[in-house]
């Protein structure tokens, strides 16, 4: 790393100084130098992590096996160098270990002749180095990268290579892990299926009693838990939609209290009693709040048997052998997509207008088009509002939020814009969020959706 490499490194200090200068704690600022606060911190830290992973290459470097007792780090008393680097520095050994991955994915190499040769991950190395990317960000990538490249074509592993890096500047770790599931269709499509059989041998679920309790450990595939998590979910939704009908109404009785202290957990616990009371009692019912499980998948795809698709709410692509097998258990809705992404099928769910407005604009959205709430947690609202700009109750004007969102949209002087949408199906295209002037004077528009963690072939 050139001394240049330090300059944002150097910035981010020099701005912080400033802003603190005329405070002593950070509850002397006010919001907006908050955010600008934390803006500058993340800068910093990316731009420490870039120097932070070139030192951590070099230090394995020099305490290669080879070496023996002249290794660096067995000369500092460590057995390794990751050992070394999370003592100095108050990390863990496994973080240690991938700031050394990150550091030798981006360090400058020689060829055989002994001349330059662009680094291993040249996408990664630029945005770390220019402080876009963090280290922990760029380790999810390598580790990705360097499993998914073995026998791949090189061309199409840079390519995914600079649409992963792409993707995730801006992107908070959890989005970037959601990104890089998304990559594995692509790079991975021929281990897809294979995997899948590994972990179809390991579920289990164990069932053991202390103190008291009834203890669970479940281990399931994506496509057998997709139909647990979808109907737990969506029993937690209908509580949660029963405690608002409940405040709203201003009557409360003590089973009605009760009910409303409940956690989330405490309502996936409950979920999970009474399903398994229902098959014991077939005459009980249970609300869901309309949960189904949506798999999607594209036609040639299903007709060749090739390729992945993927089933709302869950980030992992599962192959066309598991779909199929989804497809033959039962309760499972198909949405088939022709190869412009247009819908050709809804199975037996077509007839409900409404219900079926939604799932187009999932195929868009994903969930929540803001902050990737999953779908049985939002509603579809109008982008141009139904009172105040008469906007129709179409596709082209629909676009998925969870409550929260919905309320900030409106609350707080956000727009939406989308791009490219098809007037017939409304489903093509991105949505942008454009923060007003008081979050983002220059009003830079922010990718939402599903579009955010898209990765193309």
């Amino acid at each position: 790393m050139s001394a240049a490499a330090l300059t944002p490194l150097r910035e981010a200090y020099t701005a912080l100084g400033e802003v603190w200068a005329d405070a002593d704690t950070a509850a002397d600022l006010n919001r907006p130098d908050l955010v600008f606060i934390t803006r500058l911190i993340g800068s910093a830290r990316r731009a420490l992590d870039a120097l932070q992973a070139d030192v951590a290459a070099v230090i394995a470097h020099e305490s290669r096996p080879e070496l023996g007792p002249d290794s660096l780090a067995k000369q500092q008393g460590f057995r390794t160098p990751a050992q070394l680097i999370a003592t100095t520095t108050g990390t863990s050994a496994g973080d240690a270990a991938r700031l050394v991955k990150v550091g030798e994915a981006i360090a400058a190499r020689q060829n055989l002749l002994g001349e330059p040769a662009p680094a291993k991950y040249p996408a990664v190395q630029d945005a770390v180095t220019a402080g876009r990317l963090g280290a922990a960000g760029a380790a999810l990538i390598v580790e990705f990268l360097d499993r998914a490249r073995v026998g791949a074509d090189k061309t199409l592993v840079a390519d995914v290579e600079r649409q992963l890096v792409e993707r995730a500047v801006d992107l908070s770790l959890d989005d970037v892990r959601r990104l890089v599931k998304r990559a594995e269709a692509v790079l991975e499509a021929d281990k897809l299926e294979a995997r899948e059989e590994e972990r179809r041998a390991a579920r289990s679920l164990s069932m053991f009693e202390r103190d008291g309790m009834l203890h669970l450990n479940l281990i399931t595939p994506i496509e057998a838990g997709a139909a647990i998590k979808t109907a737990i979910d969506g029993y937690v939704s209908a509580q949660f939609q029963a405690r608002k009908d409940i405040a709203d109404s201003g009557v409360v009785d003590g089973d009605e209290a009760d009910a409303d202290r409940r956690t989330v957990t405490m309502m996936r616990a409950d979920a999970l009693a009474l399903f398994c009371a229902h098959v014991l009692d077939c005459e009980s019912r249970l609300p869901l709040a309309g949960a189904c499980v949506i798999v999607r998948i594209n036609l040639e795809d299903l007709q060749a048997g090739t390729g992945s698709g993927t089933i709302d709410g869950i980030d992992q692509p599962v192959s066309i052998t598991a779909i199929r097998r989804m497809a033959a258990a039962g309760s499972v809705i198909p949405c088939v997509l022709d190869s412009a992404g247009d819908i050709l099928d809804w199975g037996r769910e077509r007839r409900l207008f409404t219900r079926a407005q939604k799932l187009a604009l999932v195929d868009r959205d994903g969930g929540c088009a803001m902050c990737a709430l999953p779908p049985d947690m939002t509603e579809g609202h109008h982008i141009n509002w139904w009172t105040r700009d008469t906007g129709p109750t179409d596709l082209t004007n629909g676009i998925l939020l969870c409550s929260t969102c919905h309320h900030r949209i409106h609350d707080n002087g956000w727009n939406i814009r989308i791009e490219n949408s098809d007037a017939r199906s409304g489903i093509r295209g991105r949505v942008w969020f454009i923060p007003p002037p008081h979050i983002d004077p220059e009003r830079r528009p922010r990718l939402g959706g599903r579009a955010r963690y898209d990765i193309a072939a």
